[in-house]
């Protein structure tokens, strides 16, 4: 999962570098809280975000989950020919070098390729795809034959992981450990579990002998956390009926656990249906100049943070769609009552702006109420003994889906009201828009949450808008519509993804396995017999 992205290699200035976006805040859809016994102990890996908005409350319904429902069985202690399997790839994979600038996703995609022909996939169905003049940057496509019935399910996970410095780690980081029931290695959380998960699963799919009723589509994919190949989009441009589909299953979602170490239990599962838009702009002043012994008013610098301050006090408007409305509807039930008056009030009249002052107070909620725009860099001057000839700043904007870019930038160009002040794009590419904010197809909502209920102890399932980036926003931008799910827990901020020491509970992985092989087969008409 992308913390920092850069979304193209350009010729970067100083106010030309994506930035770190907020912790993820979660979306619920309705739900009724089913109690359930206390959870036997459960390392959850795997959801990136920190902390979310939805965690807080749902602290208070603890009382009510730990009541009466049966809990997961302790896996044995020996691991099966599958779980066997699955930790292989999972070594495989860590111990493949893919950071964008000194690794290669062509060498992993080649070492998983490899393992679907000797499984008897055909070879038309097994493609290594490198874009031109990329030779490092190599996609895998991987297409499991069902019968024909309906377009296919697109599984994507992404090869590509950050930097990590071995003098940093107190292990090699491209290598897997795994001490104490964690996992350790660069990409153990993000993004290599789900990756060695879905290739598990379908080899073993493969093995059995199933014909689903739909294809099923495995894209592994370059550049997701930064770089110039982004492979979801690479893909989608020169190869897009290798990966067109109804929908995806992606990272994003994943579940949440209420504390640490072997006493942390499922709080909730979030499936990730929609991600606000982030864009770039430059604000820029420029001024004749002269000798700062005779300064004058008309000051670039000045000029600069006189519009920034009118860009820091500017709100925009609340701007709801589907899925944060639902997650507004189903916070109210557990937060403080003055909170989750406002909240209703907001859900039943978006313009209500007493409302929206209580709610955006926690600025997570802030963040999925509307557009945010922030100033991220500045630059200014060109001599101690000058006055300025220009001044710019960067400031970053995480879009509601249902805007644009243009509308932002002419937004931000109103309230500032100083002609002298220009407001431009920071990079030259746009982004991409999602066609819809619908939310989560009725039937992956519905295995979702019957699988959540029997395997974690019916926990919440909640849909989410994410205030980040995933590359679901490439394919749901292009008609496909893409939700983050995975079965994965882990404790807010638990993995430390992007860190030192990345990690994912050793139960978890196996948890998340039987998961998605669940999931998958239901979705493709391809059950267990």
């Amino acid at each position: 999962m992308r913390r920092e992205r850069i979304r193209r290699t350009y010729s970067l200035g100083p106010v030309g570098t994506r930035y770190p976006f907020t912790p993820y805040p979660f979306t619920p859809h309705p739900f009724t809280p089913y109690p359930f016994t206390p959870y036997p102990f459960t390392p959850y890996p795997f959801t990136p975000y920190p902390f979310t908005p939805f965690s807080a409350p749902l602290m208070r319904l603890l009382p009510l989950l730990f009541l009466a429902t049966p809990a997961l069985a302790q896996p044995p202690a020996g691991r099966t020919p599958h779980q066997q399997l699955a930790r292989a790839v999972y070594e495989e994979l860590v111990e493949i070098n893919t950071v964008d600038s000194v690794g290669s996703t062509t060498r992993a995609a080649q070492a998983v390729a490899a393992r679907f022909r000797a499984a008897g996939f055909p070879a038309a169905d097994v493609r290594v795809l490198v874009p031109p003049g990329k030779p490092t940057k190599g996609n895998l496509v991987v297409r499991y034959r069902g019968r024909g019935q309906g377009k296919p399910i697109l599984l994507l996970a992404h090869l590509d992981v950050v930097a990590a410095n071995r003098a940093d780690w107190p292990r090699d980081p491209f290598v897997l450990h795994e001490e104490n029931g964690y996992f350790y290695g660069r990409g153990t959380a993000d993004d290599k579990a789900m990756a060695a998960m879905f290739v598990a699963n379908l080899l073993r799919m493969r093995r059995e002998g199933l014909v689903p009723e739909r294809d099923l589509v495995l894209a592994l994919t370059a550049d997701e956390e930064g770089g110039d190949a982004n492979g979801v989009e690479w893909l989608l441009a020169h190869h897009r009926a290798l990966i067109d589909a109804e929908y995806a299953i992606n990272e994003g979602g994943g579940g949440t656990l209420d504390g640490a170490g072997p006493d942390a239990r499922p709080l909730f599962h979030s499936v990730q249906a929609a991600e606000k838009v982030p864009e770039d702009y430059t604000l820029a002043a420029a001024n004749p100049g002269g000798h700062s012994s005779v300064p004058r008013p008309d000051n670039a610098i000045y000029q600069l943070a006189e519009a920034l301050r009118r860009v820091a006090a500017h709100r925009f408007p609340v701007t709801l769609n589907p899925v944060s409305r639902a997650f507004f509807e189903q916070t109210a039930r557990v937060e403080k009552p003055e909170v989750a008056a406002a909240m209703r009030a907001l859900v039943a009249d978006p313009t209500d702006g007493a409302a929206a002052a209580v709610v955006a107070r926690d600025p997570r909620y802030n963040s999925m109420l509307r557009t945010t725009c922030v100033a991220t860099r500045l630059a200014g001057g060109h001599a101690y003994n000058a006055l300025p000839q220009t001044a710019t700043a960067n400031v970053n904007c995480r879009i509601v889906p249902t805007s644009s870019a243009e509308a932002v930038r002419a937004e931000l160009a109103r309230v500032i009201g100083d002609t002298g002040v220009k407001v431009t794009f920071t990079l030259p590419d746009r982004e991409r828009f999602p066609e819809s904010t619908a939310a989560v197809d009725p039937a992956v909502l519905a295995a979702t949450t019957e699988l959540t209920q029997r395997l974690f102890g019916g926990v919440p399932v909640v849909p989410t808008m994410s205030t980040g980036a995933t590359d679901g926003r490439f394919l749901r931008a292009a008609g496909i519509p893409t939700y983050g799910v995975s079965g994965i827990f882990s404790s807010p901020g638990e993995t430390n993804a992007h860190g030192r020491d990345e990690k994912l509970r050793v139960r978890s992985f196996y948890e998340g396995l039987e998961f998605l092989d669940q999931l998958v087969r239901r979705l493709a008409g391809a059950p267990r017999a």
